[in-house]
């Protein structure tokens, strides 16, 4: 009897280590499971705040894109409205003198024009794609704060 006296001591004692080691094993699994579940909220976060952006950057580009639209229509129609008064203004000429100089006039009139619509939808284009970036910009930059801190 002494040797299954002996055994069995035997057995107990290796079934303890066991169970230690499936304490450290349950720990780490649950450690990981934590992380894994920290990690995937901070990006389920930062998907939503890039879904948003996104859909704000949308918002703001059609917004600004309808306003481009509206400034290129009314420049054609300030440009053509000029052409034809000018045209009306050619029939009456009487003299070719007057004629160059009606023509000069209208040429430099357009130049002028033409620069001034040119800066205007610079500057327009230039808010359009600054408000348009904006969002993904916060987004990225609180992103990029966001693993710094970690």
């Amino acid at each position: 009897m002494t040797k299954t006296a002996d055994k069995t001591a035997e057995i107990t004692e290796n079934a303890e280590v066991p169970t230690e080691a499936t304490d450290q094993f349950r720990a780490v699994a649950e450690k990981g499971v934590e992380q894994s579940k920290e990690a995937l909220s901070k990006l389920a976060t930062g998907a939503e705040a890039t879904q948003k952006a996104l859909e704000s950057s949308f918002e703001t580009a059609k917004t600004a894109s309808n306003e481009l639209s509206l400034k290129t229509i009314a420049a054609l129609r300030a440009n053509a409205e000029a052409s034809f008064a000018h045209l009306e203004a050619l029939v009456a000429v009487k003299s070719p003198s007057e004629f160059i100089e009606l023509q000069t006039d209208f040429l430099r009139k357009q130049v002028e024009k033409t620069v001034e619509q040119s800066k205007e939808f610079q500057a327009a284009a230039t808010k359009a794609a600054e408000d348009v970036s904006k969002p993904i910009k916060d987004v990225y930059e609180k992103a990029m704060k966001d693993l710094k801190v970690a």
